[in-house]
Formats: structure tokens, sequence, C-alpha cells
């Protein structure tokens, strides 16, 4: 009996040997696929990025394509390899519905900027939330600055709302004063505040906001804080709202697109220390709004120190030089603290520069400019020369 259970065992062993051997085998392919796509993707991502900057500097119009754009205010540079390898990582759960509260982001994003995770609320992109905040709290009438980022007259038009503006003076070099807390009045819903401003790149002053939230706060007025460049700043801890939260009437909008180079991926979130109205929000959208694979891109971003490091010292050393060699082509220029600047020039130097196979943000349709202004990224040092080049080509 023995010798006939010993031969049965010894044959299953024999059989299950090919298949336990086959699945090993598929299992390590699988492995290696996987390893082998994420080298590939990340491998792709830095190609792409030296081609992109390869051809940035090439300013010459081929066949009506544009080959130097300074217009889009995202990182230098590029998409970080680490989050390029954790999007790979995460393809093979695109095929199941992705966590709606985003918990295990909103966890670490808890620590990454010390608040409880119960006072974060994760959209898609800043815009994302910016429309849920309007659509959630339905205000009747709200305060923006002008000029300032258009996506806030947009969401708050989409609900009926009375968009008054408050235009900041050309002669103080578009700064938020301290006028403007008398356009704040009972009456007033919201107020949007960007921070620092776009296109202007100025600062608002911690002391200043905090006297803006005062005011709001008394006139039962929401405020909504947009830092979404504020992270490029090496001093950023010193600008930001967070400290104020506390204050119970304060929504402050962030997002990885700018900082992270992520446009594409569409990541923000909302700081609040009202959680009911962060509750409306969610409740405001779609409930799969971050997908699984952004998600994961957030979570690998936050790891990023090094990279983000290295974009802030980037940022803070170009600045200043571009800001020089643009006033050299005699342009007045604002001094911001952004990654990107503010400048004056002939209005037909939009115009002019597309048809050299460049694109520059004319900022004529910003209420409070006008023709004849332009936003240009700070980029990286060959990007930002060949742009001076160019300039002085087409000014001369």
């Amino acid at each position: 009996m023995r010798a006939v259970l010993f031969i049965l065992k010894l044959g299953l062993k024999i059989l299950a040997a090919p298949v336990v051997l086959a699945l090993t085998m598929f299992t390590w392919l699988c492995f290696g696929l996987l390893y082998v796509s994420s080298f590939i993707f990340g491998l792709a991502s830095t190609v792409v990025a030296l081609l992109g900057i390869a051809v940035l500097v090439t300013y010459s119009p081929q066949n009506g394509v544009i080959l130097l754009v300074i217009a889009f205010l995202v990182s230098p540079l590029g998409l970080p390899e680490g989050v390029a390898r954790a999007i790979t990582a995460a393809l093979p759960t695109a095929d199941r519905y992705p966590d709606p509260l985003c918990r295990e982001l909103r966890a670490k994003l808890a620590l990454h900027e010390g608040v409880p995770a119960e006072q974060i609320l994760c959209g898609n992109g800043a815009a994302d939330l910016i429309f849920r905040l309007v659509w959630a709290k339905k205000p009747r009438r709200a305060l923006v600055t002008a000029p300032t980022f258009a996506e806030y007259a947009t969401a708050l038009e989409s609900v009926g709302c009375t968009v008054e503006r408050f235009f900041l003076r050309e002669q103080e070099n578009f700064a938020v004063t301290d006028a403007f807390c008398a356009a704040i009045r009972p009456g007033v819903d919201m107020v949007f505040l960007c921070q620092p401003n776009n296109p202007t790149g100025q600062l608002t002053a911690l002391p200043l906001m905090e006297q803006i939230l005062h005011r709001c706060a008394a006139c039962g007025t929401l405020l909504v804080v947009d830092e979404c460049f504020l992270d490029f700043l090496p001093d950023h801890a010193l600008h930001t709202a967070k400290g104020l939260l506390g204050e119970g009437n304060l929504v402050i909008l962030k997002a990885f697109t700018k900082l992270y180079g992520m446009a594409g991926v569409r990541l923000g979130y909302a700081l609040s220390a009202d959680t009911a109205l962060l509750e409306q929000m969610q409740a405001c959208g779609q409930p799969w709004g971050v997908s699984s694979l952004a998600q994961a891109a957030g979570l690998a971003a936050l790891e990023e120190t090094a990279y983000v490091e290295n974009v802030r010292a980037l940022i803070a050393e170009q600045r200043p030089r571009l800001t020089d060699g643009l006033r050299a082509l005699g342009l007045r220029v604002l001094n911001g603290r952004a990654n990107y600047l503010l400048f004056q020039a002939p209005e037909t130097l939009g115009e002019t520069l597309r048809q050299r196979g460049a694109v520059l943000r004319s900022c004529a349709n910003y209420p409070g400019l006008g023709p004849g202004w332009y936003r240009t990224a700070v980029r990286t040092g060959p990007e930002n020369e060949q742009l001076l080049k160019l300039l002085a080509e087409v000014l001369e």
C-alpha cells in the first residue's frame, strides 16, 4: 500500500513539475515585461524631454509646425522618471475602478502638507476643484482680481454668478494692496485670489492675506486661495495660507500639474478645515474623478524631493537672467516671483514670433491688461537664451 502511495505521489510530482515550472517562468516573464516596459517608459520620457529641448532651441518653422513654445507654465524639467515608472507599474490595475476617495494619496498628502487627511479633497486637476467648489456653494456674487486666471470667472458664470472684478493698478505693478479689502463687503459670497497671481507673478504678502481673510469672515465670504504656482518658490513656506486654515472660511487649491510637469495626468487637491464643504464638493462631480494612474503618479511625485529642489533652483537661477535679458532689449518686465514673467512689447510681437515658429502667450484677452502684454514661461537656460536671441532679431 505504501509503495502504491509512493508511486502515486511521485507521479503527481512528475506531472506537476512542468506546470509549476511553466507558472514560474510565466511569472518571471510578466515581471520582466513590467520591468522592461517601465525602463522603456522612463527612457522614452527622457528621450522626449531631450528631443523637446533640442526642438525648442531650433525655432525655424518647417511646414507650419511651431518649434518654440514658451507659453506653457509647467516644470521645465519634464515628467519625473519616478512618476513615469509609477504610471507604468500601475497599468495592470487600469481595468479596475480607482478609489473614489483617494485614501492612500490623501494620507500621504496629509504628511506632505501637514494637515489632517479629512481636510484634503483630490480632484481631476485644480480646474475640476474650482468648478466643484462653485457648484457646491452656488455663489450669487463673487469678487476676483483683474488680471487673473480666467477659470475662476468661467466657473462662477456657469452657475449664473455675478462676477465683480477688482482692477489692479498698473502703476503699482498689478500688486494686491489694502484697497482690495475694501471691495469685500456683505453680499459678496466668494473671493478668488491667485498666489502668486497669474499672469503677473506678484505675491500677496501673508499679513495682507490674513487681513483679507478676516475681512471675508466679517462679511460671510468664502476666500479661495490658488497656490498652484507657489511651490516653485524656494521660500514657499513663508507665503502659504495653510497656517490660516483654522479660520474656517478658507479653501486652498493646489495641483501636481505645474511643479511636476503632470499637466496631462490631471491631479489637484483642495485644503479646507470645512470638511462639510469638501464633502459637498466631492458630491458635485463624478465619483471616479481621479484615475488609478493619476493616484499612482501623485504618490510617486511626493517622493521626488530632489527633482523639486532642482526645479526650484533652476527657476531661481533663470528668472533673473531672463528678466535682465528682456530688459536689455528695452522691454518692461514685472518683478514676478513665479515660474513665468509678464512683460510689455509691441502689439505685433506675438504674430511676428508665430511666423518665425514661436508661441508666446498674448495677455490681450486678460481683463485689466490688453494688447502689448505678454507672458513667458521661465524655462531652461538654452531655451531662455534662444527666446532672447529670437526677440533680439525681431525687435531690432
